[in-house]
């Protein structure tokens, strides 16, 4: 059985539902493959990439120790450059979980 996910500090912006879909101009939404960025990933990658922090010193500000903030922050940036390399859209969670209902069709 997994271990009960840790409460995640996050002062970034976008926190409630599909805040933000980044997509390629000119093509619906609709017709995209989705790549979702958590809400636990985008927070590693603003403090880390954004505001230029240590990841010791992000997993300060997060709540959570270095190696998480390593893992977090290696998944979202392979997520960010597959969806511009890609063509796909980005959509970014209000959570740190993938959601049960909704627009969770073809999310990667």
């Amino acid at each position: 059985m997994a271990r009960p996910r840790k409460a995640i500090h996050c002062s970034c912006p976008h926190r409630a539902g599909y805040s933000a879909v980044y997509k390629p101009a000119g093509t619906p939404l609709k017709e995209l493959e989705t790549v979702l960025l958590t809400q636990d990933e985008l927070e590693a990658l603003h403090l880390c990439d954004g505001e230029g922090k240590s990841q010791i010193e992000a997993g300060v500000s997060m709540g959570v120790s270095r190696g998480t903030v390593q893992r977090l922050l290696a998944g979202a940036r392979c997520k960010v450059a597959r969806a511009i390399v890609e063509g796909k859209a980005l959509a970014i969670s209000g959570t740190g979980e993938k959601p049960e209902t909704g627009p969770s069709e073809g999310i990667v």
